[in-house]
């Protein structure tokens, strides 16, 4: 399926920034809470103390790594809703290694993250192939294979891996401590950030600086014209998903290894969808889907505060970031509707 790409200049993201604060603090003092110490309230339970900005950056890194695989995907005109599923999958290959190898924790974490790599990697090119081979729209195809990783994990949480003497949905009995990633402190597993800050600098650079990445743009933009001088889009398009399922299983690995230490039915937590509204906003400009992800993750995060400290809903950090993509969507497209109109003019000159 080809898209257009949503271009969203500084001044739109400036603008939605301002008008989603507006939307949100209205929604704040309708609730007959004060918006300024509920953003107060944000900030302090997102990166207030030590432990907090270390809980924000090991959320941030699923996130962005999810996030830079969502970009080399849309990028070549394929929306990769199937990124929860390829995230799912390498969470669970990333498991049986926890639980089964024991070589001490450098061989353990090596092979985990090779084997939750490669999940996501065999997920996404699954995806691909039913786009390229099979027809089937990627949206329709990643939708089904996310039904199945999810219905796979919770299989096994309740199956054969489920805790011993009990089926519970809460998750299977926590990893040997041999496997878990090593942490600075409670959380903070350096580790995680290397790979994070790692996979968006190999996206840039291979957006930017390869001839790779500038044919999988141009069939991003035009399959039909890049087929006809002579790329062979079939293979850049698995390629593109074979690339974006690889760094979704590396965030499942994060995932597992790094932040639940077990298996949890809902292990993706949310982030390739929520990836898809930070790749949205970023316009697939990788260089900026770090800060985006940690401005996410940050209300994400400090929204406990809020149910805490003033009784709102927390689900109110979604409504703040929902309305953010929306409002930066609309913001955008009024732009480009207003630059045609002014060019008609120019043309009909």
């Amino acid at each position: 399926m080809n898209h257009r790409r949503l271009n969203f200049g500084a001044g739109s993201r400036l603008v939605a920034v301002v008008l989603a604060v507006g939307f949100t603090s209205l929604l704040i003092v309708v609730a007959g809470a004060s918006p300024i110490e509920a953003f107060k309230l944000l900030w302090e339970g997102s990166v207030g103390t030590q432990d907090k900005l270390a809980n924000t950056l090991m959320t941030w890194v699923p996130l962005v790594l999810a996030s830079a695989g969502l970009v080399v995907t849309f990028s070549a005109g394929l929306w990769n809703i199937g990124v929860e599923g390829q995230i799912v999958m390498g969470a669970v290959a990333a498991s049986w290694v926890a639980r089964e190898v024991s070589i001490g924790t450098p061989g353990i974490v090596t092979l985990a993250l090779i084997a939750g790599l490669l999940a996501g990697l065999l997920w996404g090119l699954l995806a691909g192939a039913l786009r390229v081979y099979g027809r089937v729209n990627e949206i329709f195809g990643g939708l089904g294979l996310d039904f199945v990783a999810t219905g796979f994990v919770v299989y096994l949480v309740i199956g054969p891996w489920k805790r011993a003497g009990i089926a519970s949905t809460s998750g299977t009995d926590p990893f040997p401590r041999d496997s878990w990633l090593p942490t600075i402190g409670n959380k903070l597993a350096p580790i995680a950030l290397i790979l994070a800050v790692a996979g968006v600098v190999g996206v840039l650079y291979l957006m930017r600086g390869t001839y790779f990445g500038l044919r999988l743009k141009a069939v991003g933009a035009n399959p039909a014209s890049a087929f006809i001088i002579g790329i062979q889009t079939h293979r850049y398009l698995l390629a593109a998903m074979a690339i974006g399922g690889a760094l979704a299983g590396v965030a499942g690995t994060i995932q597992a290894i790094g932040f639940q230490h077990k298996l949890v039915p809902s292990i993706s937590g949310g982030y390739g969808f929520l990836g898809i509204l930070v790749v949205l906003l970023a316009s697939y400009r990788a260089a900026l889907i770090a800060p985006i992800a940690f401005f996410f993750v940050m209300i994400s995060v400090g929204s406990s505060q809020l149910s805490l400290r003033l009784g709102l809903d927390s689900s109110i950090g979604g409504v703040i970031q929902g309305s953010l993509v929306l409002i930066a969507i609309l913001v955008g497209g009024w732009q480009v509707q207003r630059a045609r109109r002014r060019a008609v003019p120019t043309v009909e000159a």
